[in-house]
């Protein structure tokens, strides 16, 4: 039997929407264990997206492959109690939870590398843990017009968006190298660590290419 490279690795996932799924996917592919905790009833709402595969969302279903799925209602103690229990034994933990709902449940951090020392934990928000907007959610459309992307989409007279996800994309593929990056990283120094993903600086990055070529004024080309 084949050794994918990240066999043996468990990831536990606070997710729902694009940019989260996406990246504990890739990790899902390359071998780890993922268990993507979901709310009693409804769970991931990108669930109710569509029913084109088979009754089942596309968006969900292109995020959410090879992962196992555990429901927790975690405004219960007896719930938030064996989600630590399980993240005492985990490698990572990834969340896009609304702003500040992870740190209010004590998944921060401080408290969770005390039980786990090698705990890496990622954050991914719409504007990352500090800044003026860090209360604020954020959507992709939002991200886009936000970071100046559809001023280099569509025309002068019809700017567009994407017509895909590709503010999530971005901060999803961000966040996965960078739980691979800290993953090597802890092979090294035996110590967890901390990151923290934003929609906006991911999308930013990207538009670092109109930005040179508009150098010191320049006219863009027609």
């Amino acid at each position: 039997m084949s050794i994918r490279p990240l066999d043996g690795v468990t990831v536990v996932s606070l997710e729902h929407a694009i940019a989260a799924p996406f990246c504990t996917r890739q990790l899902a592919d390359l071998g780890a264990r993922v268990i993507k905790v979901e709310r009693p009833g409804t769970g991931d709402f990108a669930r109710a997206y569509d029913e084109r595969v088979n009754g089942m969302s596309s968006h969900f279903t292109w995020v959410n492959r090879s992962k196992e799925s555990l429901t927790l209602d975690l405004k219960q103690e007896s719930a938030l109690t064996a989600l630590k229990a399980l993240l005492k034994t985990a490698d990572v933990l990834v969340q896009n939870l609304a702003p500040g709902a992870a740190a209010r449940m004590g998944l921060t951090a401080e408290l969770l590398q005390k039980d786990n020392p090698g705990l890496i934990l990622c954050d991914i928000s719409g504007y990352g843990n500090n800044g003026p907007y860090r209360d604020k959610k954020a959507y992709d459309l939002l991200i886009q017009s936000e970071a100046g992307f559809l001023s280099v989409t569509g025309t002068p007279e019809t700017p567009s968006k994407a017509g895909s996800s590709i503010a999530d994309i971005a901060a999803g593929m961000y966040a996965y190298t960078n739980v691979l990056a800290s993953l090597l990283q802890r092979g090294k120094t035996g110590k967890g660590s901390t990151i923290d993903v934003s929609m906006l600086e991911s999308l930013g990055e990207w538009m670092s290419y109109p930005l040179y070529y508009a150098y010191e004024g320049a006219t863009p080309s027609s």
